[in-house]
């Protein structure tokens, strides 16, 4: 968005019906396209196009719903934010073998077996988290336009038999130019319809050179249903299930790390005071992921994915109601049962649509780079680790280095430029962990001296004994609000059952000592240390004069503090700096 507009609406902002509808159409329509485009390669390349048409409408119908589970929260399923699922493009090339060897039976188990580990991954999501970090999610959000810009780039030369040369381009420029200018230029409402106004613009042009496809919106019917029905799964688990599983798996891995990266982007452009990430509701995307592809499977489809529109929506629109997310998953609903609206999509030439989305894709790459320069700081490591990882995605995916080894290699597994990229990154941030001292005991008072004495022992061995009395003292801090958070004991409190399990690790990197607690029990919704202490910058209370004090005392022993609660866990990490004074970023 315009830094000089800000945020109109939060996640948590009512928005006029009209407004809410108007964008949440915007959005089912930029998921349209691959929603058809998709299946299509898939079906096709398999010589399946008998369920092209059942596989279209299913697909809409799986996205429509887990939209509106994202942005309504169902219990442990959604992450509570504006968002859109989409046809997932990394299984383009497993789901065409899924049909050649075991057709649609075939596919759509394997699908609900994807869905279903997605879901599980879910819910241990924060035994990743550090393999998970800013670098990792950051770089595979940069990785997916790498992947879908080769297809635009086809689309945008793609061009009727008999069509006049510039008709293409021509519809494509006018398509940029006009959403390119409402974005820099417009101001206020103009500027929430750029993207439907590109398309229509686009749409214009190519009328006028008689690309648009006038006859496909004349036939198509107002309402109705495809005939067919869902395939069913495979009756058997035979050796091609087994051969394609790991396939699907790994791509369904990378795709959740995938959805955890955009989750956490919307998560934040969708406030207007910055706030630490709620990994809760990430756990909830990924979780709500998952069932959508359960709901493929079982329908007939192919996977669907956390699309990243709405981060780039959010950041040109300034509206991220939750209420947009909802108005989405209901209009892509309502497009897979009137084929009249459908068709008036599909009519638009593919290079006008490859020009719209070519616009988000570049918002949304940029917002991949601020998640890695967030995570990078002044580390090169991390920078290398990022850059590798980029270009090895990029070399993959344009066939620039070894095109046949990586086409045969692992059944043509690492052929796409995300997952090759995106298992780089990970391998790579694995390698480069420092070594961990670990201390285990509960969320006690009493554990003090223990934590005391283990933190003494982890600066013996090095070096950091100048930083040993504030790295103390940022533990006692630390373990005090944890108590607090998390209804654990304190001195007199004789209740075993309210102790909880207490991991504490120790490492160092660079100039710092890095100190990380785990928590864990049930805590409470609003009690974010780093959310805390980012509020005494602005001198507002935060609580009782104790906890205050012990906030205060906090953000003057550590440089950093980043606090991520998940579902069973909490984890608190400082750093302290060796040998200096602290207080520093939060």
């Amino acid at each position: 968005m315009r830094p000089d507009e800000g945020l109109r609406c939060d996640a948590s902002d009512p928005v006029e019906r009209p407004l809410a509808v108007g964008l949440g159409l915007q959005l089912a329509v930029l998921s349209l396209n691959s929603a058809v485009l998709f299946p299509t390669i898939v079906f096709r390349a398999a010589d399946a196009e008998a369920f092209l048409l059942w596989a279209v409408f299913a697909g809409m119908l799986a996205c429509g719903i887990i939209t509106a589970m994202q942005a309504v929260r169902v219990g442990r399923f959604g992450a509570g934010y504006q968002s859109l699922h989409g046809v997932s493009s990394p299984f383009i090339a497993v789901c065409v073998a899924a049909l050649v060897q075991g057709g649609p039976p075939m596919l759509a188990a394997l699908v609900l077996v994807s869905g279903l580990a997605q879901a599980a991954f879910s819910e241990r999501l924060a035994l990743l988290h550090r393999i998970l970090t800013p670098v990792v999610t950051g770089t595979v959000i940069m990785l997916l336009p790498v992947t879908v810009m080769p297809i635009l780039f086809r689309m945008l030369n793609e061009l009727p038999a008999g069509a006049p040369v510039g008709a293409a381009p021509l519809s494509a420029l006018a398509t940029l130019a006009t959403t390119v200018g409402l974005h820099l230029k417009g101001t206020g409402r103009l500027r929430l319809w750029a993207p439907l106004a590109g398309v229509a613009a686009g749409a214009l042009v190519g009328g006028f050179f008689g690309i648009y496809e006038v006859g496909l919106v004349a036939d198509a019917a107002w309402l109705g249903l495809p005939t067919g029905r869902p395939p069913g799964l495979a009756p058997g688990f035979g050796p091609a299930f087994w051969a394609l599983l790991p396939a699907f798996l790994f791509i369904a891995l990378v795709g959740a790390t995938k959805s955890v990266g955009v989750a956490v982007a919307t998560q934040r452009v969708s406030w207007r005071r910055p706030r630490a990430v709620d990994f809760r509701a990430v756990q909830g995307a990924v979780a709500a992921e998952g069932v959508g592809n359960v709901v493929a499977g079982l329908a007939g489809a192919i996977p669907n994915t956390l699309h990243p529109t709405p981060v780039a929506a959010i950041e040109t629109t300034g509206v991220a109601a939750r209420s947009v997310g909802v108005a989405a998953g209901l209009a892509l609903i309502l497009l897979a049962c009137v084929p009249k609206l459908v068709a008036v999509i599909l009519a638009v030439p593919d290079a006008v649509v490859a020009a719209s989305i070519a616009v988000v894709m570049s918002i949304f790459f940029v917002v991949g780079m601020r998640e890695v320069v967030s995570g990078t700081g002044a580390n090169p490591r991390n920078g290398l680790i990022a850059g590798l990882s980029v270009w090895t995605g990029i070399a993959v995916e344009f066939d620039l280095v070894f095109p046949e080894f990586f086409a045969d290699f692992a059944g043509g597994l690492l052929s796409n430029g995300m997952t090759a990229g995106g298992l780089v990154v990970i391998l790579l941030t694995a390698l480069t962990m420092p070594r961990l001292a670990r201390f285990s005991g509960r969320l006690d008072v009493t554990e003090l001296p223990a934590i005391g004495d283990f933190i003494r022992r982890f600066a013996r061995r090095h070096g950091l004994e100048a930083s040993v009395e504030r790295m103390e003292a940022a533990s006692e801090e630390t373990l005090l609000m944890l108590l607090e958070a998390r209804g654990g004991t304190r001195e007199g409190d004789d209740h075993e059952d309210g102790r909880r399990a207490l991991l504490v690790t120790a490492s160092r990197e660079a100039e710092y000592a890095v100190l990380q607690f785990k928590a864990a029990a049930p805590g409470q919704e609003d009690l974010n240390l780093q959310d805390r202490l980012a509020l005494l910058g602005d001198e507002a209370r935060t609580g009782p004069e104790e906890q205050e004090i012990s906030l205060r005392l906090l953000r003057h022993l550590a440089s950093s503090v980043r606090h991520q609660q998940f579902r069973n866990v909490d984890i608190v990490t400082l750093k302290v700096a060796a040998g200096r004074r602290s207080g520093g970023k939060r």
